[in-house]
């Protein structure tokens, strides 16, 4: 509460701010992009366990929110509803884009698993409005090239288009070009050292180099996703955890660590000041997969418990936004692109179809009431919708479950018999949108479901893993 209240009375400071900064240059944009990391698993989220000295610093520099939602509980549709600011849903990208996991459907094949060429991405609406664009890291929206960061409005890429790969290079060049390690188009050479530190000091020379226009930094680090590799140094500074756990705080301090290269750049610059910097994650922590820790939130990745749809979330601009604040009010990873077109000078009605808003006004005081009312996720018959702060969660293998969240964000205590005409309502309001979606372009195959229901079942509570650390 103390936050909250201090975040209030600081508003009318930001208005002031923003109204004398209001002529000023297009502020300069970063997104700093993790992968696969757990909801607690960080210094501003209450850990004291990982060691992650930059982005604390950027919370406290910064807004922290409490309530922050990604459109999709897995890697490629949370990215896809990013890049264009729209519900993936309503073109069809309900699944990963992932050869092997998927049963085509409409049509269509491997090939065709990208992100559709008639949706506009962030690169080419901020380049329409002056920005220098750059991606670095993990692409994941389509591996042909057709589907190419260059293709999509990126200025300069440097990563790998697939999901996953090795922090350490290959010895030998991967077959698969989704695997090989790219700069710009087609010109493939594995980087020397550490994958994480390396993708940080690229995204800083980017800045580096086009210090006197407008940039938009798009950094997606693979980090923390599997696989498990951490360097021998950062091991050691864990020596009280064991196994995958060591291995995902060793990682975690590897994305902190390039996460402030790339603030120490905007600060050795004199670009700080007028610089939008966001930190998020793309999904909640797989924690059967790689020991990350959503307490106090129930679930995992891939499932539409807390802890799989609601990430960390800090935004950084001190030309605007009051420091060390937090906001208590849903939003979603859908609003990153409206709020950075807006800043830039673009009408986010110019965005076709947008489900995101512009948090700016949001966060200056300059509009109340919340972003969104109500937020909808899907995938195949599982289904969520959040009203206010109801939760309906609908399964294809048992009845639906209701919670209130301000009484249980741990979501144990199931109101859905306590409710039945609530339960009606949300059913209904689901429904509703669900028919204004795109049939899905690929479905996730039957064992894949059934894996992400389980998901479901045996991280219920997260209150008894890795207890040790919260003693």
């Amino acid at each position: 509460m103390k936050f909250i209240l201090k975040a209030a009375a600081l508003w009318p400071l930001a208005i002031l701010l923003s109204l004398s900064l209001s002529a000023q240059e297009k502020p300069n944009i970063v997104f700093l992009f993790a992968d696969d990391a757990g909801y607690a698993d960080f210094g501003f989220q209450g850990s004291k366990t990982m060691i992650t000295p930059n982005l604390d610093r950027m919370a406290k520099q910064g807004v922290r929110f409490q309530q922050a939602y990604v459109s999709h509980p897995t890697c490629g549709p949370s990215r896809a509803g990013i890049l264009t600011g729209r519900h993936q849903n309503r073109f069809g990208f309900e699944e990963n884009n992932v050869p092997g996991f998927m049963s085509a459907v409409s049509a269509a094949d491997n090939e065709e698993m990208g992100l559709p060429l008639e949706e506009k991405t962030m690169g080419e609406y901020m380049k329409s409005i002056g920005y220098r664009t750059g991606y670095f890291g993990k692409w994941h929206q389509g591996g042909a090239d057709r589907f190419h960061p260059l293709q999509r409005g990126f200025d300069e890429f440097f990563g790998f288009r697939g999901g996953a790969r090795s922090y350490f290079p290959y010895e030998k060049t991967p077959a698969e070009v989704q695997n090989k390690l790219e700069r710009n188009f087609g010109n493939f050479a594995e980087h020397e050292g550490y994958l994480t530190d390396v993708l940080g000091a690229e995204a800083a020379d980017f800045i580096d180099r086009h210090q006197k226009e407008p940039f938009l930094v798009f950094l997606a680090f693979n980090a923390v996703h599997t696989p498990m590799d951490a360097t021998p140094e950062d091991l050691a500074k864990f020596p009280q955890l064991k196994g995958a756990r060591q291995q995902v705080a060793a990682m975690t301090l590897a994305l902190d660590r390039a996460c402030g290269v790339v603030l120490d750049k905007l600060e050795e610059l004199g670009l700080a000041e007028n610089t939008i910097v966001v930190f998020s994650n793309d999904n909640g922590g797989p924690t059967d997969r790689n020991a990350s820790s959503n307490y106090p939130l129930s679930g995992t990745k891939s499932t539409y418990l807390e802890g799989g749809i609601r990430v960390p979330f800090v935004m950084r601009w001190p030309a605007r936004l009051p420091a060390g604040t937090t906001y208590p009010q849903p939003v979603s990873t859908l609003d990153l692109l409206p709020t950075f077109y807006a800043a830039g000078g673009g009408s986010v009605e110019d965005i076709k179809d947008a489900d995101g808003v512009d948090l700016t006004p949001f966060l200056t005081g300059e509009q109340f009431g919340r972003p969104h009312k109500t937020l909808y996720w899907k995938r195949e018959s599982r289904a969520v919708v959040r009203d206010g702060d109801w939760k309906l969660i609908r399964y294809g293998d048992r009845p639906a479950e209701l919670y209130y969240l301000p009484e249980d964000e741990s979501e144990n205590k199931d109101l859905a018999s306590a409710h039945p005409e609530k339960v009606r309502k949300l059913y209904k309001m689901l429904f509703d949108w669900e028919m204004t979606l795109e049939r899905p372009r690929w479905l996730l195959g039957r064992k894949y479901e059934g894996m992400d229901v389980k998901r479901s079942d045996t991280y219920r509570d997260q209150s008894k893993l890795f207890a040790e650390e919260r003693n």
